[in-house]
């Protein structure tokens, strides 16, 4: 089997991966017939999409300590499960109300809240999970994997949704076919999760009930420079730079005047960069930082260009460059966390990381829509590059600072002269 692929080996891995594509598949389905409700409920309003994106991510910025401590004190297996189901209820709502011509922006809104509360305690879950499903010596190829698995559902999922929307009518009761499905797409993970052999999983012990628990998952982050730095690049990317369903869909119908169709197919086309972004990182064996602060940059530069892109034709075309070095950042910040995250600290730390990451979301999405409505869709690209890019330059000069420092003290040279 080629080494790109070697996690596949594990019968564990397999059905896990299976049951992961199909719900994602469903899931990037419903990212683009919810975004395509909100419009239609609205009149193509970009503040309603950053609300709906910002609440529906809100509880990433607020459960996430918690969600970790719960993932590092409740199997994993059985908790996955849960939450699988917790995300498939909403969906379920939120689809019938369009199927029968009752949605509301407030429904939306309400139900993209609580789509949220269960995806926060998906997320760190989910992410350390991982590390049960595969060898130590895997692990950063089973992240790369995922990451394809879930790009691979981006190309499939955006694209199918709009062709569905479209035969269906375009309107409020085609997006809620749309949504429907995915509601019933968790039953994969669900099913896949109960077929798991518990022999061949590496679960560490259940973290004990003991005061401090979250404060001491914390602590040993911020004892961790080479962590936080990976926390910096995180925050700006994810905050200002990946807000592509306020983007895509506003490129798509303010500024190219195009319907859901090209704007399914615009997720499709970067999904393939995205895609090749994850199986080259599944290839290598070590992450460092200088690979996470390079794919970060690189991105930023990527998306102030595709802002200035002209037509639409050109648009797409630079989509793809956009998937891949913001996949090949993700994709290495993940591992670079877990790979250098001690076992019983996991679930707490990929926690941080999510409500770092995704947390900001809240803080980003609503600026957005905002910079969109006020300025021009093409603003929310040239701004959310700038502001990723210099943001990871500071990060990182002040991680060598600091990394000067220490060298200086454990050297000998006096705290004031070093710093």
């Amino acid at each position: 089997m080629s080494p790109t692929f070697r996690s596949l080996r594990n019968p564990n891995y397999r059905l896990y991966a299976a049951g992961s594509l199909v719900s994602n598949v469903g899931t990037w389905m419903q990212r683009v017939a919810q975004d395509w409700l909100v419009l239609q409920l609205t009149g193509n309003s970009g503040t309603a999409i950053g609300i709906t994106t910002g609440l529906q991510f809100l509880p990433f910025l607020l459960l996430s300590p918690v969600a970790g401590l719960v993932a590092d004190r409740i199997p994993k297996r059985r908790l996955l499960q849960l939450t699988n189901l917790g995300m498939a209820l909403p969906a379920l709502v939120l689809g019938l109300l369009a199927l029968t011509g009752q949605a509301q922006i407030w429904h939306v809104y309400v139900l993209a809240l609580l789509l949220g509360v269960s995806s926060a305690f998906d997320a760190p879950a989910r992410q350390s999970f991982v590390s049960e499903l595969v060898e130590p010596e895997d692990l950063t190829n089973a992240v790369g994997l995922n990451s394809a698995n879930f790009n691979s559902a981006r190309i499939v999922g955006p694209a199918l949704a709009g062709v569905l929307i479209a035969a269906l009518g375009g309107g409020v009761i085609a997006t809620g076919w749309v949504i429907l499905l995915n509601a019933v797409s968790y039953a994969a993970p669900i099913s896949m999760l109960r077929s798991l052999d518990p022999r061949l999983l590496h679960s560490p012990d259940v973290v004990p009930r003991v005061p401090g628990a979250i404060r001491a998952g914390v602590g040993y982050v911020r004892r961790r420079p080479d962590l936080l730095l990976i926390l910096a690049i995180v925050f700006f990317t994810g905050t200002f730079g990946l807000n592509f369903q306020i983007t895509s869909a506003l490129m798509a119908t303010k500024v190219f005047d195009k319907g859901p169709t090209e704007y399914g197919l615009l997720g499709t086309f970067m999904a393939f960069g995205s895609l090749g972004g994850s199986l080259i990182a599944a290839r290598r064996e070590r992450v460092r930082h200088r690979l996470v602060v390079g794919a970060a940059l690189a991105f930023a530069v990527v998306e102030i260009a595709a802002g200035l892109m002209p037509t639409y034709l050109t648009f797409a075309l630079l989509t793809p460059l956009l998937g891949i070095t913001a996949l090949t950042m993700i994709t290495s910040a993940n591992a670079f966390m877990q790979l250098n995250t001690d076992a019983g600290m996991r679930g707490r730390v990929m926690a941080l990381y999510m409500m770092i990451f995704i947390g900001g979301t809240p803080l980003g999405a609503p600026f957005m829509g905002w910079i969109a409505e006020a300025f021009g869709a093409r603003w929310t690209l040239l701004l959310g590059g700038g502001i990723t890019g210099l943001g990871v330059l500071a990060a990182s000069a002040l991680f060598l600072r600091a990394r000067r420092v220490r060298e200086d003290a454990a050297a000998g040279v006096p705290e004031a002269v070093a710093a």
